[in-house]
């Protein structure tokens, strides 16, 4: 068959859905490939970043890659952002790019950059297919290493001769695969460890947010007691209105969850990513640390753990769950006065009726109109620490936070992918107003592909969290304010609804009568963030300290 026709053959056998794209002349082959399948969709974007962004988000939230897709040259370029949202964040994803025929071209180098060499630092594996008999080999490689653990970003570069040509050779089905389990005597050591500690605490990390291991992590904490605290990407993880909650460690140091930190004698980190921030620092002669992952650890100065269970992190608890018994001689007093400290602190302003509405009631009244499986995607901005922090989430990957590349612009597009994947859930995009303009012509593509999508645009009018760390350091106020559009009327003319929130009261009837309308819906809503300094600052350090 015609090589392109093949190479869509061998998406089908991955199970690919989607492909997200904005193709060119030198992908014709391949789209006309794609009209002939039966079981992918194709979703032409507006933009190549937000066509990554949301296959990214696809892979989150199903373990499996999904594929997006591009012609060369600025196409290519436009992916990059999106190949590191993805490799940074462990998201599987399969980019597809265009490229001129290789075998004989009359263009010279008209739009040809060595994208391979450019995509090699961002991704897992890369590759050009120099011949249509390789595809089902290349097709088959990119996406086992994009699903393999630890996951990320593959590209497949397809050039428009090599698509033209015909193979005989058949598609390659995917292989039974498993992950390996911990060794015996690394669940012993940490069954010692833990057993002897006297004051054991779990952090969760970013690997730990699987389906499977928040299901075991659940059972072993509900098991044994041990107390819990996340980082901003395990999120979700563990039930965050749980008794053994703690809170999450939003800050970088100086939160009340970094006094349990300094109590802990040691430390049970599940699925630690060095992508994130260090939810802690390590010392000689500090708290021992057991490190449960998919890998073995990458050390540094400040993360050398003691004990290692490398293995699939699911069994590994259940292996420790099956051989652990809660201990006399543990004592969680003082994670729990952290505890009950960090809800009384969070507690403040939730209620607070002013206007412009402040972070912490806006995260309160979120929560009341999000059920629990409803999904929440983030862009970056200051609010992203306020839903880190005051936004107790109860099940995995319903706070889709991105704390590894941190990119703005990902908001919108991760919200419309989550909800092509969780139809029958609420979904909201939760944008500052400098991250929702940089991906917001997405509105059409919302539009288009009839979603039911909330969009809650908080504007301050300038780079807010920026301008929090300008202050913070003593500079001058300067050049991080801008002018918006009326996003009321910005919506309409895509043919989405506009609001604006007149008052704090009147944002969850708004919220609630969006969901009721079905269609996109942007909700413009002013947001007060005068008072970061009191509650993220010295306050806060001098408060926690005291606990």
């Amino acid at each position: 068959m015609k090589a392109s026709d093949l190479f869509v053959r061998a998406l089908e056998a991955e199970g690919v859905e989607y492909v997200f794209a904005i193709p060119g002349e030198e992908n014709l082959d391949l789209l006309e490939a794609l009209r002939g399948s039966r079981s992918i969709k194709l979703v032409i974007t507006r933009h190549e970043q937000a066509a990554g962004f949301m296959a990214a988000t696809y892979g989150r939230l199903t373990g499996k890659a999904c594929a997006c897709l591009s012609t060369l040259g600025p196409g290519a370029t436009n992916f990059v952002t999106a190949a590191a949202y993805a490799q940074l964040g462990a998201m599987p994803m399969v980019m597809i790019t265009g490229q001129k025929p290789i075998k004989s071209s009359k263009q010279g180098q008209f739009q040809i950059i060595d994208v391979v060499d450019m995509m090699r630092p961002l991704t897992k594996f890369t590759k050009t297919v120099v011949s249509g008999d390789t595809i089902p080999a290349r097709v088959r490689e990119a996406f086992r290493l994009a699903q393999e653990e630890r996951p990320g970003a593959t590209h497949l570069e397809l050039p428009e001769d090599i698509a033209r040509e015909h193979s005989t050779m058949p598609v390659l089905e995917p292989s039974l695969t498993r992950r390996p389990i911990a060794e015996d005597k690394a669940i012993c050591r940490a069954v010692e460890a833990i057993s002897g500690a006297r004051k054991p605490l779990i952090v969760v990390g970013a690997g730990a947010n699987r389906k499977l291991t928040s299901k075991m992590l659940r059972q072993f904490i509900e098991k044994l007691g041990i107390p819990a605290i996340t980082t901003q990407m395990g999120k979700g993880v563990v039930d965050e209105t749980g008794a053994h909650f703690l809170g999450n460690t939003a800050l970088s140091d100086g939160d009340f969850v970094h006094r349990a930190i300094d109590a802990a004698d040691l430390i049970i980190n599940v699925g630690h990513d060095v992508v994130e921030k260090p939810p802690f620092f390590m010392q000689p002669g500090g708290a021992t640390v057991v490190h449960i992952n998919f890998n073995s650890a990458q050390v540094d100065p400040v993360y050398f753990p003691q004990i290692e269970v490398v293995g699939d992190i699911a069994n590994s608890l259940w292996q420790l769950k099956e051989r652990l018994e809660p201990q006399e001689h543990w004592g969680f007093a003082d994670f729990h006065r952290v505890r009950d400290a960090l809800q009384k602190h969070i507690a403040e302003g939730a209620r607070d009726d002013r206007f412009p509405i402040l972070p912490q009631r806006l995260v309160h009244e979120i929560r009341k109109v999000m059920p629990s499986d409803g999904i929440i995607a983030l862009d970056n901005g200051m609010y992203k620490i306020w839903f880190a922090r005051n936004y107790p989430a109860t099940h995995p990957n319903t706070v889709l936070l991105d704390n590894a590349l941190a990119s703005m612009g990902a908001g919108l597009p991760s919200a419309m992918a989550a909800k092509m994947v969780h139809p029958e859930r609420r979904v909201m995009a939760v944008c500052g107003d400098g991250g929702f303009m940089m991906n917001s012509q997405e509105l059409e593509t919302a539009v288009r592909l009839r979603l039911d999508l909330v969009i809650l645009i908080l504007r301050d009018d300038g780079y807010g969290m920026i301008k929090w760390k300008q202050k913070q350091m003593d500079f001058h106020d300067f050049g991080l304010d801008f002018h918006n559009p009326d996003f009321v009327a910005y919506a309409k003319a895509y043919g989405a609804q506009g609001h604006r929130v007149e008052s704090t009261e009147g944002l969850v009837p708004l919220v609630e009568e969006c969901y009721g309308a079905g269609g996109v819906h942007v909700i413009d809503v002013q947001v007060d963030y005068s008072m970061n300094d009191r509650i993220l600052n010295q306050e806060i350090r001098e408060l926690s300290s005291k606990v």
